[in-house]
């Protein structure tokens, strides 16, 4: 089987190889990756090659798929799996597993499995440790986004407040209490969002703060409209406040925040959470620096006398992953709210290595396309010359800007992708 992937060689190092796939042995399943989402941590990746401590040291010989936010269909099913998984079914992947304590990670360390790629195998030891999962929704980039969104999942899990009364930890966010997410208007931000707005037992009052309009505006368009009765979202601009601290603090009647979020790893926002925690309030710093040095200063006062937390955690579970894709798949979330791009296999190279530069979100690439990255802000303009623009800005428009799973059935049409193996 041939198959057209982008591999990592070395620091910033991506090439479109084509090459043949070795037959699938009994153990092994083969699948077509139609979709897969560029991840901040796969440009981090890129820009330090085999420096990387998920790469493998001989990458410059044997090079790795990048893209780990994958979906697709199983093509072909060893022997070994026939009675657990059918061909033409849909699934996404758990990305990482440690065997005999080696991370590995798909999009970091195969040479024949990632999702930057039009056909992948699947090894044995990620089918033996159910990394790959079913998907039962009705579209593909929504499955690339189980990866991600399990890992703001697994954020809200992490969150804990205690007790004066004894030593339990109460884990999750607080239920009904002040929340805050600081660069809510990130493609993770966003789904932090949508997600807490879901919550039977979450907060009363989310905050979301952000630095322009116009991403403030967007996310009000596209999340406002999911408030639940009993829940009060409010969007921040924190460039019109002199001082954000004291503003903030007025939301909540100087009472502060039993939650934060941290969605960019940016000290000053580090240290605003820091200001406006509650008694016994949590702060997760979701956001994963680069600099190893990044430092910010915290009141070790209130550690002490107002119990403040602090958590950080890289990655999720398998019962993450789960409750994304059935949250989908109820569609008790959107996802759809992360992506703003959409491309072909050949710009995932640039749209990986230029990421922090490129505006907006997710960009989610159809691996079985040739598309140039395109953000759909400019469908409106491109469907004036392009019959199939039109189409995906008219599906765009009605699913409140966000990209959806008509316009992708569009899209995969106008590229005669088959579906079914």
């Amino acid at each position: 089987m041939e198959t057209k992937a982008i591999r990592l060689y070395g620091e910033k190092d991506l090439r479109l190889d084509t090459f043949e796939l070795p037959a699938i042995k009994e153990d092994e399943i083969l699948v077509k990756i139609i979709s897969d989402s560029v991840c901040m941590s796969t440009y981090k990746l890129a820009c330090q090659g085999g420096s990387h401590k998920r790469a493998p040291e001989d990458i410059a010989n044997n090079p790795a798929i990048i893209g780990h936010e994958m979906s697709g269909v199983i093509s072909q099913v060893g022997a070994k799996w026939k009675d657990k998984y059918q061909v033409g079914q849909k699934f996404t992947v758990l990305p990482t597993i440690t065997v005999n304590g080696v991370l590995k990670t798909a999009g970091y360390y195969y040479g024949t499995y990632g999702g930057d790629s039009t056909y992948s195998i699947l090894p044995a030891e990620m089918i033996e440790r159910d990394c790959i999962i079913p998907f039962n929704g009705d579209s593909f980039f929504e499955a690339s986004l189980s990866e991600p969104t399990s890992c703001i999942i697994a954020g809200y899990h992490r969150m804990y407040h205690t007790s004066e009364e004894n030593h339990q930890h109460t884990m999750e966010v607080k239920e009904g209490g002040n929340q805050i997410i600081f660069g809510a208007c990130g493609p993770m931000g966003l789904e932090c969002i949508d997600y807490a707005l879901q919550l039977k037992k979450g907060p009363k009052k989310i905050v979301a703060v952000d630095v322009t309009k116009e991403r403030l505006d967007r996310a009000d368009k596209m999340l406002s409209r999911k408030i639940q009765p009993g829940t009060e979202l409010i969007f921040v601009n924190s460039n019109e406040h002199d001082d954000i601290v004291e503003y903030l603090m007025s939301i909540t009647d100087n009472k502060g925040y039993d939650d934060a979020f941290v969605y960019a790893p940016v000290r000053p926002l580090i240290e605003q959470a820091d200001k406006v925690l509650a008694k016994d309030g949590c702060l997760n710093f979701f956001a994963g620096p680069v600099d190893k040095q990044l430092s910010a200063t915290i009141n070790m006062y209130n550690i002490h006398y107002s119990y403040s937390h602090y958590i950080g955690f890289t990655g999720s579970v398998t019962d993450d992953i789960l409750e994304a894709l059935r949250l989908m798949e109820e569609k008790k979330i959107t996802p759809a709210v992360m992506v703003t791009h959409i491309g072909g296999l050949e710009s995932a190279i640039d749209a990986t290595l230029n990421l922090p530069q490129i505006p907006g979100g997710k960009k989610m690439i159809y691996t079985q396309i040739d598309l140039p990255l395109t953000a759909i802000a400019d469908f409106e303009e491109l469907g004036q010359t392009n019959p199939m623009f039109k189409k995906l800005d008219k599906l765009c428009k009605k699913h409140h800007g966000c990209w959806n799973s008509e316009a992708e059935k569009v899209l995969l049409e106008e590229y005669h992708v088959d579906l079914t193996k």
